[in-house]
């Protein structure tokens, strides 16, 4: 049998007394799994890697690895700090204690394990958000650690990167556990999946692939819901019995005491229903009022072609209404191409005045950190000129699960996901002319995406979308493709 390398037992964690994440719960990983980590956005997910990687310790219960064996982890985002390293500085970083060439020689073996060229004296922050996921996943190889662990790995991948992960995970001979919401890219290679439940914060163990465990779930829910409706339906005869014998006086009120205490039994017969996550509720974007007919003109963009930069001509003008899609692998230039142009620098780009930006930026570094979601949401407000409303703050929080406690937190302890569902809300309240959005669907819990779709589908302003998901695109109408790696 293989060898139990992770051990949770009876472990509890929480940020406050409000925020439990853990809650006694207990699990094993063995040696060579592969497993998917599952859950809600703001469950926990990414906590959970931290107590295993010793960032964070348990309030209670204990985690054991076991002795020897060494763990790497290749997180969601590029740390702020990272961002202006050296290629060679960040991957010495991850192993401080070997000689120059010795990381030289580890640094291109993983490289070349995750399919990119990254020059040594490269800075970080000067690739692609694709290219940076492949550097986190670099990084954590170069460690050859036992156990890895993966967060969103796919996000901001292409299609071909995504290709490539899924090949050397189904080829990796050591334990992996990652989360991510890509079913196609988890069905490739789980053997069983860890679920963490928001509401008990207990983890449940499945075993089978992404898909199966989803239906798993969805049939034991169904079926003990089956169960409490019939107990329900017995309970209510009893009661209905037992107001009758106690109406009746006398002897018949024994009977009618009998009948509760059986009552009382059948309700604490009833199954514990897990809770099912909750998905955000159907919301639209207003548009900007009083738009001009021309939004943006775009007269050439610049994109990388073997690593230099090269301007083409194109001829693009958006107007009311149009849904923009940009296309093209990893590190073409994409995003910095929409950031240009969001913000107003782009040397072929120009959008007419007086129209309001909604810029959805793939890492959130939109939004201030230190604001509490509250404090966030009020600015989009202030931002569309519209008066300051707590009711309208709460009523478009609501719609993304943004509960009264949640609305209080710093926007930098929120989850990425949940950074995810305060940036949709922050748009929905700035009601932009022209909505940019650069990879939406990274971080997002699969349930919310359709509703997501839909909003994008039915927004009336101009749009541009940059997205790695073919599923979700379809969804949405789309009037123009610019393909960079065509033109």
């Amino acid at each position: 049998m293989q060898e139990i390398l992770i051990r949770f037992a009876g472990v509890s964690f929480e940020f406050a007394h409000n925020k439990p994440i853990l809650d006694a719960t207990s699990f094993t990983v063995r040696s060579g799994m592969k497993i998917t980590l599952m859950g809600q956005n703001g469950a926990g997910k990414s906590t959970l890697f931290k107590l295993i990687t010793s960032a964070y310790k348990p309030m209670s219960g204990e985690i054991s690895i076991h002795k020897g064996r060494t763990i790497a982890a290749a997180p969601q985002v590029m740390a702020r700090e990272d961002q202006d390293l050296t290629v060679q500085a960040f991957f010495h970083k991850r192993i401080p204690d070997a000689a120059p060439h010795q990381v030289k020689s580890a640094m291109s073996k993983a490289l070349d394990a995750v399919n990119l060229i990254a020059p040594l004296e490269k800075i970080i922050r000067s690739f692609s958000g694709g290219q940076q996921a492949r550097l986190l996943l670099a990084s954590a190889l170069v460690q050859n650690p036992d156990i890895l662990l993966l967060d969103e790995p796919t996000n901001n991948l292409d299609r071909a990167g995504i290709d490539h992960l899924m090949y050397f995970l189904m080829c990796y001979q050591k334990t992996v556990i990652v989360i991510s919401h890509d079913a196609d890219f988890l069905n490739s290679f789980t053997e069983g999946v860890l679920y963490l439940d928001a509401f008990t914060h207990k983890i449940e163990y499945y075993a089978g692939n992404y898909s199966d465990v989803v239906e798993d779930i969805a049939a034991r829910i169904e079926k003990e819901n089956r169960l409490n409706a019939r107990m329900e339906k017995g309970i209510q005869e009893n009661k209905d019995k037992a107001n009758f014998f106690a109406q009746k006086g006398g002897k018949m009120r024994n009977v009618a005491k009998k009948m509760r205490d059986k009552i009382e039994k059948m309700e604490e017969e009833k199954v514990d229903v897990r809770k099912e996550d909750k998905t955000i509720r159907p919301f639209t974007i207003p548009r900007q009022e009083e738009l001009p007919h021309d939004i943006l003109r775009i007269n050439s963009v610049s994109i990388m072609k073997d690593h230099k930069e090269v301007t083409i001509p194109v001829k693009i003008l958006l107007s009311r209404k149009d849904h923009l899609q940009i296309k093209g692998p990893n590190g073409i230039g994409k995003s910095t191409l929409i950031e240009s142009l969001a913000q107003g620098t782009a040397q072929g780009g120009e959008i007419s005045p007086g129209i309001r930006v909604g810029y959805y930026r793939q890492d959130f570094t939109t939004l201030n950190f230190e604001d509490t979601v509250y404090e966030s949401l009020t600015k989009a407000l202030v931002e569309s000129n519209s008066p300051v409303n707590e009711g309208i703050i709460r009523g478009a929080a609501a719609k993304f699960l943004i509960s009264s406690d949640f609305i209080t937190s710093q926007i930098g302890d929120l989850s990425e996901g949940q950074k995810g569902l305060v940036s949709f809300a922050r748009l929905v309240l700035l009601k932009p002319g022209l909505l940019i959005l650069d990879e939406p669907t990274n971080h997002i819990n699969f349930r919310h995406i359709p509703v997501i779709a839909k909003a994008l589908d039915a927004y009336e302003g101009t749009m541009i979308l940059v997205s790695h998901v073919p599923e979700f695109v379809s969804q949405i109408r789309i009037d123009r493709v610019l393909d960079l790696e065509g033109i």
